[in-house]
């Protein structure tokens, strides 16, 4: 076979933010028609590589070629002129633009100074067409649409372009099965095309199912590189978090107690449609369903976010049903919210605010808020929960992706709540930070607290939980033990549905 002609180098680059070593001497290499798996806990300088590379950040040191020829983008339009396009794992749309405008932004088509309706309206159609997404609507505004659906926009204006280098950010994160598998089709052709990927997702069946080859950042550094096809997962994930993870769904032994928690019939504006479900101490509920099938609202309407219009939600035995979200965390109950930049966390406050925010009665010393034992108490928290950060005191914006999500969980930690409505508790994160919150999930339920788990990873769900319910179109129709489901009949509940769980006939359990 003849070697596949170099792309893009990457050689000892740098990055520094004032003390912290973000990058040290990272290189790699990308080969024309190429899909390269950029591998790493978060915190590993995925990030800030991704930013240089796409005119974000000037690197400090290093240097790096594209098709031969030195590549130094000052800014992000540089870089899509060089031929460099990025597609965030955050959404990065104009929200109050249409589809249409949203596709050829910065490339808008005119005409004698206006801008060219007509031509701009085929240009997005295009773009969607070849995402083999053509159903979306070229007027509506973007942030009104699903998220799924927004994503899919994002990816087509990336592709307006024509990248001679794609780079994707967790790219799958809030998309349906049939919107992935329509995405990786998309980088076949790509691939095909001669356009060289790099590749970016904490799913590393993922990974491997669009790349050929994989690189390590570690540290700030680049530690391994090499075919994915000579190296197996537990080997990759040993490298990446640099130690070895002898189980990646732990579980401690656990009896299951009485009923704590309780929705009966429960409705929402839209959905949930008569959900019914009991949990009890001890217990792991995982639920599962397509996106848009209601396991969101359903945690949402139970914990008081959402509306009730009719149905009950009982803790123990008191009708907790019209009390406020406030009321809920006062009584017990946690919810972590699956977006966790829009409802989970405050960016612009500090990780000891963050944590806790919801219980701060033990760190106010006569009416005022006592910020050393505010910053103690935190020191202790972040250790335990693994909590990577200069102090207490820095902003969880700061944060990557993982460690923010370790502080919204801690919160629930320190709340001490009994009952926990998590909500795609590890959407976004890296191998070694779902492997963390899973022990913390597997430590709450030994403690004897109810948690219920929203999730659309299905070996999780089937690594962590007791039990299993599936959802289709707003109702709850399956629910049974773990040891009863398997991948495909978890998918094939969710796609065909069935008789709604409801209280006259509950499942047996």
């Amino acid at each position: 076979m003849l070697p596949v002609p170099t792309r893009l180098e990457l050689n000892g680059i740098e990055k520094s933010f004032g003390a912290t070593q973000a990058l040290r001497g990272v290189s790699l290499s990308l080969g024309l028609g190429e899909a390269h798996a950029l591998i790493g806990e978060n915190g590993a300088g995925k990030s800030t590589l991704l930013k240089i590379l796409s005119g974000i950040h000037e690197p400090d040191a290093g240097s790096m070629m594209l098709d031969g020829a030195e590549y130094q983008p000052v800014d992000p339009i540089a870089a899509q002129r060089a031929g460099v396009a990025m597609i965030h794992q955050e959404l990065n749309l104009a929200p109050h633009l249409t589809v249409a405008e949203n596709i050829t932004l910065g490339e808008e088509p005119s005409r004698w100074g206006w801008v060219d309706r007509s031509r701009q309206r085929q240009l997005a159609t295009e773009a969607l067409r070849h995402l083999g997404a053509e159903s979306i609507p070229l007027d509506a505004v973007s942030g009104e649409l699903p998220i799924a659906q927004q994503q899919l926009v994002e990816i087509a204006r990336a592709l307006r372009s024509k990248p001679r280098v794609l780079i994707l950010d967790e790219p799958t994160s809030s998309l349906t099965r049939a919107d992935t598998e329509h995405l990786f089709a998309v980088l076949d052709r790509l691939r095909k095309e001669g356009v060289s990927l790099l590749y970016v997702s904490h799913f590393l069946e993922e990974s491997r199912r669009v790349c050929s080859r994989f690189t390590v950042l570690r540290d700030g550094a680049s530690v391994a590189t090499g075919a994915l096809s000579d190296i197996a997962n537990p080997e990759l994930i040993r490298i990446m978090v640099g130690r070895e993870v002898q189980d990646l769904y732990p579980r401690s032994p656990r009896s299951l107690g009485e009923n704590v928690f309780r929705v009966a019939a429960l409705q929402g504006v839209e959905k949930p449609r008569a959900v019914t479900f009991s949990l009890r101490r001890g217990e792991v509920l995982g639920l599962f369903g397509l996106v848009g099938a209601g396991r969101s609202e359903t945690l949402r309407a139970a914990f008081g976010l959402d509306a009730i219009r009719s149905g009950t939600v009982h803790l123990g035995d008191l009708d907790i049903s019209s009390n406020s979200p406030r009321q809920r965390w006062a009584e017990g109950v946690g919810f972590l919210s699956e977006n966790r930049k829009e409802d989970g966390l405050l960016l612009a406050r500090s990780i000891a605010e963050n944590l806790f925010i919801t219980r701060p009665g033990d760190l106010v010393r006569w009416g005022f808020w006592h910020p050393p034992s505010e910053h103690r108490e935190a020191q202790a928290w972040m250790k335990p929960l693994d909590i990577r950060a200069h102090s207490p005191s820095q902003p969880v914006h700061e944060l990557s992706g993982g460690n923010q999500q370790k502080v919204a969980f801690g919160r629930l930690m320190y709340h001490d709540s009994l009952v926990l409505l998590l909500d795609e508790p590890t959407r976004g994160i890296d191998v070694g930070s779902k492997v963390h919150i899973y022990r913390q999930i597997d430590a709450a339920a030994s403690q004897g607290k109810a948690v219920v788990m929203a999730s659309s990873y299905l070996p999780e769900l089937l690594g962590v939980c007791d039990t299993i319910g599936v959802f289709h179109r707003g109702q709850l129709v399956a629910l049974r033990p773990t040891n009863q489901w398997t991948e495909a009949s978890l998918l094939a509940a969710a796609v065909e549905g069935g008789d709604p769980v409801s209280p006259a006939h509950p499942p047996e359990r």
